[in-house]
């Protein structure tokens, strides 16, 4: 059971965001209405996952995130919103966001994703997944040789396996599905994905599907450039 913190401006959403978490059978410790108390209770309750409202009173959700990081890094926080602004996307992130979902998503996918995000996984509403990738290949695309050059950098660190594993996170696969196209276990895939991330210092899976594309290892529809298994024995 899932230890779930709902912060969120409209007592509404909350309750109905609550009801669903706990008719999933997941547990609901806490709910806040802004930002401050968010923090207050975050350091109370400890929760695994906390959803958690974009845009509220006293303090936004932004703030709230990066307070409660710094004090519990291993608390994972999604953001709920109905907003999907370019600069709100970054800074969610930025402050250490693992997933950013929007409010008129399904019931399903917001479950999948409290899930994912307690096995250490990351999510994003599509539409903001694709805005993510755009604007930080864009700014990728006009940035000088150097980057061209730590790219490859990049690319040397990996193996061809773990190649493979952060161009299907770059596709945006789950590790389960990741673990399927390479004929993995879930245990192995996690290894690699924590291993492709430390290599080349990102947070999280989400900066990860945003380097994959900046590598070049993902096309334009969000599909790997090659997704053979690699020969390499594990």
């Amino acid at each position: 059971m899932i230890r779930v913190l709902v912060v969120d401006d409209q007592a509404l959403v909350r309750g109905g965001v609550c009801l669903m978490l706990r008719t999933a059978g997941e547990d609901v410790v806490g709910e806040a209405p802004d930002g401050n108390q968010a923090v207050r209770l975050a350091d109370r309750l400890r929760p695994d996952v906390i959803l958690m409202d974009l845009r509220m009173p006293h303090m936004d959700g932004i703030e709230a995130t990066r307070r409660i990081l710094a004090a519990h890094p291993a608390i994972r926080i999604l953001m709920l919103t109905t907003f999907d602004e370019d600069a709100e996307v970054y800074g969610a992130l930025q402050a250490g966001a693992v997933g950013y979902l929007l409010k008129d998503g399904s019931p399903d996918t917001l479950i999948d994703a409290v899930r994912r995000a307690a096995h250490g996984e990351s999510l994003l509403a599509p539409a903001v997944l694709a805005k993510v990738v755009a604007r930080a290949v864009h700014a990728h695309r006009h940035d000088t040789a150097d980057n061209r050059v730590a790219g490859r950098d990049d690319l040397a660190l990996l193996s061809p396996r773990e190649r493979q594993v952060l161009s299907l996170l770059g596709a945006g696969r789950s590790n389960a599905e990741i673990g399927a196209v390479l004929h993995l276990g879930v245990t192995t895939v996690k290894s690699h994905v924590a291993a492709v991330t430390e290599k080349l210092s990102l947070r999280n899976r989400v900066q990860a599907a945003v380097r994959a594309h900046q590598l070049g290892l993902i096309d334009d529809d969000f599909r790997p450039v090659d997704e053979q298994p690699a020969d390499r024995p594990e």
